[in-house]
């Protein structure tokens, strides 16, 4: 997994057919993604249940790209050997779950993975201030976690600003899951992200059967988030 800043697609396989996730990700990944983006949910740190490491393990076979795995959890640092060995490229905490993220990002790092931080919408960017030395993505929320679907967070396009600055030259990934399309991802590229999760915006018209309109969904997103340079 080499760094670079290009623009890159991260559908959510929490918009994909459930009983097909491994086709799901073959389809995707065939109709332009970049990454496909992982979401765990315990029902404790967000009020959803989605999957573990299992579900991890038996998709990455179908993955030929970045597994970007996204934990929604509390407690995290008992799981995060699991995830590792499940093939996770990326494997992402939130700031929030636990008093000692400094060590949670440690141990993903120390489990051979690529280390990534999120701050839910509330969170300030100062929060990460002195842990960038220690992880290779910021994932900024904007939406709560939790649930598909809802609606862009204008806010946090602010918080992109203040975090890409922060950044500076470190080969940092910045993320944004929640409510990323067409409209929303030229706002948030122009601030300096580089890593669009979306979920219902690139499943929505299609199928396993039908994947054709993935990749037009992919593709409307991508052009949205580059005409900013243009």
């Amino acid at each position: 997994m080499t760094f670079n800043r290009s623009l890159k697609i991260a559908p959510s396989i929490l918009a994909a057919d459930f009983a097909n996730f491994g086709a799901e990700c073959e389809a995707i990944e065939d109709q332009g993604a970049d990454w496909v983006h992982v979401d765990v949910m315990d029902g404790h740190f967000v009020p959803n249940i989605t999957f573990g490491p299992a579900t991890c393990a038996a998709i990455r076979p179908h993955i030929k790209g970045v597994m970007d795995v996204h934990l929604m959890i509390s407690p995290v640092d008992s799981y995060i050997e699991a995830f590792a060995e499940s093939g996770a490229d990326v494997i992402t905490a939130h700031v929030e779950a636990t008093p000692h993220i400094h060590r949670t990002m440690q141990a993903i790092r120390g489990n051979g993975a690529k280390a990534g931080i999120a701050l839910n919408p509330a969170t300030p960017a100062s929060s990460i201030e002195y842990l960038l030395d220690m992880v290779d993505l910021v994932c900024v929320m904007t939406v709560n976690p939790g649930f598909g679907g809802q609606k862009f967070i204008h806010s946090q396009i602010e918080k992109v600003h203040q975090i890409r600055s922060m950044i500076g030259d470190r080969p940092i990934h910045i993320e944004i899951d929640g409510g990323v399309d067409p409209t929303t991802a030229p706002l948030v590229a122009n601030a300096g992200a580089d890593v669009l999760v979306a979920g219902s915006a690139v499943f929505r018209g299609g199928s396993v059967s039908n994947p054709a309109p993935y990749g037009k969904n992919i593709r409307n997103i991508r052009a949205a988030a580059v005409s900013v340079d243009a």
